[in-house]
């Protein structure tokens, strides 16, 4: 009987304005994406098959979400120390390095990829100093971390600022009174606490570095079997006209990541109710 009681709502119309976002949602985001379906379809399924597992294509994928999957993890360490750093420090050019943090956001994403390809190569900046390690960031895999670890950091700084400006200090002064050094108070206080936010960063992180395109060919050299990511095989095939083997490779991309980020969701939504179930 509680469902069908009507909650006064300060601004009126849900049907209509959920109307409306069904609508957005299919016209933006669903018709588009059903046109994979749609035109990958045409394919015969071992045609399909044959066009998503030549070895060139399986390559692409595993640097394209490895280099993703280590550049969302080392967003989510190191996003985790500026995003504390951000909110609880008071310090000399605060609004200076939050300014900074939003840049991979305003640059263009190529600006970007000119920008570490010329830091980053042989006679680069840090380039010249890690090749004297005998380490070669541009034109590599690790070049491709690179980028991707840059267009990611603002979501993962973004998401935690919030969620730890609510954390109230007080919970961790009453873990110290209580005994609790300061590891104890960081894994068992701060992060139950902080892990849905920065799972959630870290998944916008991982969504965003998947489908990067503009920054990655620069400094990725597009070597094949080698620094070669499936966004630019997918732009090689249109360039052939290859209309149905593009889409067959955007539509393994989009269901690939849909599973990894409905995976992330669901582990989001386990820790906060495992969270939330241990406070009450």
């Amino acid at each position: 009987m509680n469902l069908l009681k009507k909650k006064h709502s300060v601004l009126p119309g849900f049907g209509l304005t959920l109307g409306y976002t069904v609508f957005y949602l299919c016209l933006i985001v669903l018709i588009p994406l059903s046109g994979l379906v749609v035109r990958s379809a045409s394919m015969t399924f071992p045609d399909f098959w044959a066009s998503v597992t030549e070895p060139r294509v399986v390559a692409s994928y595993k640097l394209t979400f490895g280099a993703s999957l280590a550049g969302a993890l080392i967003n989510a360490v190191f996003g985790f120390i500026v995003a504390w750093t951000l909110v609880r420090y008071r310090f000399p050019g605060k609004r200076l390095v939050d300014a900074i943090v939003d840049l991979p956001f305003a640059l263009p994403t190529a600006v970007s990829g000119i920008a570490l390809t010329a830091i980053y190569s042989k006679n680069g900046w840090l380039g010249q100093y890690l090749e004297a390690w005998g380490i070669k960031a541009a034109f590599s895999p690790l070049g491709v971390v690179i980028a991707l670890t840059f267009i990611g950091l603002p979501f993962v700084v973004r998401t935690l600022q919030p969620a730890i400006a609510d954390l109230d200090p007080e919970l961790e002064e009453a873990a110290a009174s209580l005994g609790a050094r300061r590891l104890q108070t960081f894994l068992r206080v701060i992060v139950p606490t902080l892990l849905p936010a920065l799972l959630t960063g870290f998944a916008l992180s991982f969504a965003r570095a998947i489908g990067e395109y503009g920054s990655v060919v620069f400094i990725s050299g597009n070597m094949p079997m080698r620094t070669e990511i499936t966004s630019l095989l997918i732009i090689t095939k249109l360039e052939q006209y290859d209309y149905a083997g593009a889409t067959a490779l955007a539509l393994v991309m989009l269901v690939v990541s849909f599973l990894l980020l409905l995976a992330i969701n669901v582990l989001q939504w386990w820790s906060s109710r495992r969270f939330h179930g241990g406070i009450a």
